[in-house]
């Protein structure tokens, strides 16, 4: 079934540097490039048969437009630059319908803004990445999950799951309240489904989505439709340990914070010397910075073996004095022993674990990373008045207290005759009132 495309505009930033299918890697190192630095496959076999047929796969990956984006959102489109290098076609799927039924997490009146304000957002953190586009388009749900077609597949879908495993499917992704609401049963129904409309061989998502994952690949069978093979990276910790959450500010960096918050952020996240679980500054040089810095190396490389300028390219994270096997480096002080220079997150997390690599040297490194990765699309951003003009529809500042409890004007209502003044007067007026003498009786 066709889907309504998105118009995109054409990305700069010298995205012709990486090829969108390389040629020169066999169907084996495809699969390699597709699946590295990934926590979990499942059915990665369905992957392997449809490139040994010397074919391109599809895959795509979906997110709902509900709270403001975060820097965890570098982590899956990083990932998608080795998709389309692998000739990947790939689709972005901005799923509103599904904001609106977990749990009204973006109220319907918002969905179309924050779908919009998405757009942008996705486009710009690709242009900064300096990801090809020619093998990747962009779809919202809306355009084919209100078809006849798709609503009748999810009568027959929900025809046969049970009320547990829709649940159960849903249980890490939709939101968990007391009294929770139907929408959120059919959450996981209408995520399979997405993988049939819109044709791809696997999904890619979030460990978070193993469930849902799982679900697909037990019911899509039984409405006649092929399995599908799974993908999915590592979740990031927030900055105060656990989840990165778009609706918990403390715990995550907005795409488009300026640079003192940024540090401000950085500064007192938690980072335990010596301590490397749910460290959030750590696992985020892990899961983007390094991969990042790879791809940046891989370019620079590329330019230079076809004999092009690299004077426009984006620099890995490295300093001056790093070796040529340096993915990551940590600026320090000739007097604390100068600058560490990293190959991969290994060795990083290692020195760490014993302690040679202090806490406050790697978040320094990481604060001036992330505004290096951050400072292009604030750029976008500034010079977009469209862009601006969605964001303040899309997320309009909260309603103050000193709103909510606004005293109310106090209007007066006389009382009724015969009651309050009124019932005193009434009384009054009936002392006052002269007797009657009793008439006399005649003798």
């Amino acid at each position: 079934m066709g889907s309504v495309l998105l118009e995109t505009a054409p990305l700069q930033a010298n995205l012709s540097i990486e090829p969108t299918d390389d040629v020169s890697l066999s169907a084996d190192e495809r699969y390699e490039l597709i699946t590295r630095r990934l926590q979990e496959v499942l059915n990665g076999d369905l992957i392997k048969a449809i490139l040994a047929e010397g074919k391109h796969p599809k895959g795509y990956w979906g997110t709902a437009p509900t709270g403001r984006p975060h820097i965890g959102y570098f982590v899956p489109l990083t990932k998608i630059s080795d998709f389309l290098r692998a000739g990947i076609e790939m689709t972005v799927l901005v799923a509103d319908i599904h904001a609106f039924l977990d749990n009204m997490k973006a109220p319907l009146e918002l969905v179309s803004h924050r779908t919009k304000y998405y757009e942008f957002l996705i486009r710009a953190i690709l242009e900064s990445l300096g990801i090809p586009t020619d093998k990747l388009r962009f779809v919202t749900g809306s355009s084919y999950q209100l078809s006849k077609e798709y609503n009748l597949d999810n009568y027959r879908l929900c025809a046969s799951v049970s009320e547990h495993d829709a649940k159960k499917a849903g249980a890490e992704v939709v939101k968990q309240v007391e009294s929770p609401l139907l929408s959120g049963l059919l959450y996981p129904g209408l995520q399979a489904l997405d993988e049939q409309y819109l044709g791809c061989d696997f999904q890619f998502g979030g460990i978070d989505q193993r469930k849902i994952f799982t679900f697909a690949e037990l019911y899509l069978p039984r409405l006649g439709y092929a399995k599908r093979a799974h993908l999915m990276n590592k979740m990031v910790p927030g900055l105060s340990g656990g989840k990165m959450s778009a609706s918990d500010p403390n715990s995550k960096i907005d795409l488009l914070d300026p640079p003192e918050i940024v540090k401000k952020k950085i500064k007192s996240a938690f980072c335990e010397e010596g301590n490397v679980e749910d460290n959030g500054v750590l696992a985020f040089v892990g899961a983007v910075l390094m991969p990042i810095s790879s791809l940046r190396k891989e370019r620079i490389e590329t330019a230079t073996t076809a004999g092009t300028s690299t004077d426009d390219l984006a620099k890995p994270f490295t300093t001056e004095s790093a070796p040529p096997s340096a993915t990551f480096s940590i600026h320090r002080d000739e007097k604390w022993g100068g600058d560490l220079h990293y190959s991969t997150f290994e060795e990083i997390e290692t020195d760490f674990k014993e302690k040679k690599l202090h806490p406050g040297d790697l978040k320094i490194a990481v604060t001036q990373a992330i505004n290096s990765l951050l400072a292009p699309i604030r750029k976008k951003f500034d010079e977009s008045e469209e862009w601006k003009a969605i964001e303040k529809l899309a997320y309009p500042p909260p309603v103050s207290e000193t709103q909510k409890k606004k005293k109310k004007e106090k209007v007066y209502h006389p009382p009724p005759p015969g009651k309050g003044k009124n019932q005193a007067a009434g009384n009054h007026s009936e002392l006052e009132a002269p007797k009657q003498e009793k008439p006399s009786s005649s003798s």
